[in-house]
């Protein structure tokens, strides 16, 4: 039998491929009135790799000899390279060879796909790649000659009149705000448009007001993609300023909290937390978007929330704690949602200490499966479950479909303390017991204390719970606390397993306790977007079994004596070296 949503999609997109036609012998040849400039942070060295002819796209390499390719094994990198965004990077070299080649890639993608054809006519990729053209224009069009120009002029204004009638039907989330974005931009720089400029923006508005919470977040809780989400509108906003356009204040409104909730999930070192599919973002993003929105928007109050989009903060000195104190999105994102209920990532400075495993889609459907389950995170997981299950296995699919019903989150600062209690019943179904876990951020900023605890607090829980242990025989359920290491974090056991001690570059020491209990240090992996294998890591984990109604861990996680209250970080990466492949 035929899969329904399938057939949908394939009817989608024979009725854009004849919109298309017909708007091609259409739409009027126009010019450029404006363009906005560049927000696009490119990197300077992977523009360098694609000049020699190494796409690194989605987690994939593209070998070629020559030009852009806009085919790819995943549909991830396809879509990667059909939505332009290689086209930052070359702007970041800027000189007359990636300008050649920038010339080709567009070039190319007219001639085949500018009729229709190919995977690239979603609504939100035909809007990222607008975005981009646009953006890129003056970079594009040096030296183009008069016939190139033309073809380049069509194809935009092609773009406007494709996405006036289907940027209200682009996916919900993230599609759709490119999609209208990427309308605005065409509205603002394309002659004879102006008039739809008011239509456009609130379009814009109106999509990201169906799409953002009170608190600034995204259903999918995922970081990275909120970061995304705020650079399109934070772009869109610019845009309007910089053509003299009223920005709603609305608008504004939605900037402000989007702004405040990024600020909460950014670390220390200005990396984002690494849960529920998202990454740390491209080095320098978050803060240019912050910048661009405080011009936009000087006057905004910097929020000083505890807790926003289902993540809590603890912040003290110079370290930052932030844990995922909320239900897994089983309903927004099943595919990407990770159980990763009550894990913690704490960073130190520029240096990340405690982290998570990240995520594995880009490496694989058992990559994909195995970063998602709770053991790949900094938190308490029984032997063989997860806090969050995943459907049968027997399901092509790979969704989270049952998760903590009540996660809860209780602060309580204090003077000398920065403190948080939270709990869960993922596993009370399963074992009859709840998760508690206490985390105590002393004032320094040097000393972060955990307490861990399973409880069963009814009559049924224990009955579920002495049930459990009758399968052991007595000897308890097994399970573990894991604190996942940094790659460059170095640790090593000490007194006789007791502790481990972990040096980070910066040159500081954090050791780790937990009341004399046995230690082991074990492999982990660094899953991290734009690298083509796992990074090999380490793992601290403390092997424990529950044999009553109540089990107690006390941990604590502090900074040697002889590490100084301000460390002068000065390892920097070299701007022009290539990343590692």
């Amino acid at each position: 039998m035929s899969d329904p949503s399938a057939t949908g999609k394939n009817q989608i997109r024979f009725t854009d491929r004849l919109l298309l036609r017909w708007l091609l012998r259409r739409v009027q040849v126009s010019a450029l009135v404006s363009d906005p400039e560049p927000r696009m942070v490119g990197l300077y060295a992977r523009g360098k790799q694609m000049m020699a002819g190494n796409f690194l796209v989605a987690g994939e390499l593209i070998e070629t000899s020559g030009g852009v390719p806009f085919s790819a094994k995943s549909a991830a990198a396809t879509d990667a390279l059909h939505g332009f965004g290689w086209l930052d990077h070359l702007a970041a070299v800027g000189d007359r060879d990636a300008r050649a080649l920038a010339q080709a890639g567009l070039q190319d993608w007219i001639a085949r796909f500018g009729q229709g054809a190919g995977p690239g006519w979603a609504p939100g990729l035909a809007g990222a790649r607008v975005i981009r053209w646009i953006a890129h224009a003056v970079f594009l069009m040096q030296g183009m000659d008069a016939k190139g120009q033309t073809l380049f002029l069509r194809a935009l204004a092609q773009h406007s009149a494709y996405l006036e009638r289907r940027a209200s039907r682009a996916a919900a989330g993230l599609p759709r705000i490119e999609a209208q974005v990427g309308l605005l931009y065409t509205t603002l720089s394309l002659e004879g448009l102006s008039d739809r400029v008011a239509y456009a923006s609130g379009a814009v508005v109106k999509a990201a007001r169906t799409q953002i919470a009170d608190d600034g977040g995204i259903t999918t809780r995922n970081p990275e993609e909120l970061l995304k989400v705020f650079e399109l509108l934070v772009w869109a906003a610019q845009a309007m300023t910089d053509h003299d356009r009223p920005v709603s204040a609305q608008f504004v409104g939605l900037l402000d909290r989007m702004a405040g909730a990024l600020r909460l999930l950014r670390h220390a070192d200005g990396g984002l937390v690494r849960f529920h599919g998202g990454g740390r973002g491209q080095e320098g993003a978050l803060a240019a978007a912050l910048s661009l929105h405080d011009g936009i928007n000087p006057a905004h109050v910097i929020s000083r929330a505890d807790k926003a989009m289902g993540y809590a903060r603890l912040m003290a000195g110079r370290s930052t704690v932030i844990i995922d104190a909320a239900p897994p999105p089983l309903k927004s994102a099943p595919m990407r949602a990770h159980a990763s209920t009550l894990a913690f990532e704490l960073t130190s400075n520029r240096r990340p200490l405690i982290v998570s495993c990240g995520d594995g889609h880009k490496f694989g459907a058992e990559w994909h499966r195995a970063s998602r389950a709770t053991a790949s995170h900094s938190t308490l997981a029984f032997e063989g479950y997860s806090s969050s299950r995943f459907a049968s296995q027997h399901q092509a699919r790979l969704d989270l479909a049952d998760g903590p019903r009540h996660v809860g989150v209780e602060f309580r600062h204090m003077p000398h303390a920065y403190t948080v209690r939270l709990s869960h019943d993922g596993y009370l179904s399963s074992h009859g017991l709840e998760h508690l876990r206490y985390l105590d951020l002393s004032s320094d900023g040097r000393v972060l204390t955990g307490e861990d605890s399973l409880i069963s607090t009814s009559k049924r829980a224990m009955s579920r719970f002495d049930d459990v242990m009758a399968r052991t025989g007595g000897a308890g359920v097994p399970f573990a606390l894991r604190f996942h290491l940094h790659p460059e974090a170095e640790p090593s056991l000490d007194m006789n397993g007791t502790a481990v001690s972990v040096a980070l570059r910066s040159g500081e020491i954090w050791v780790f306790r937990a009341g004399g209990l046995h230690l082991t240090l074990a492999p982990s992996v660094y899953l991290e977007k734009g690298r083509l294998k796992p990074r090999a890591s380490q793992q601290i984990v403390l092997s424990l079994r529950a044999t009553g109604y109540t089990t107690q861990v006390i941990w604590s996680l502090a900074k040697a004596q002889e590490t100084p209250l301000a460390v002068r970080d000065t390892l920097q990466a070299d701007p022009f070296a290539v990343p590692e492949l």
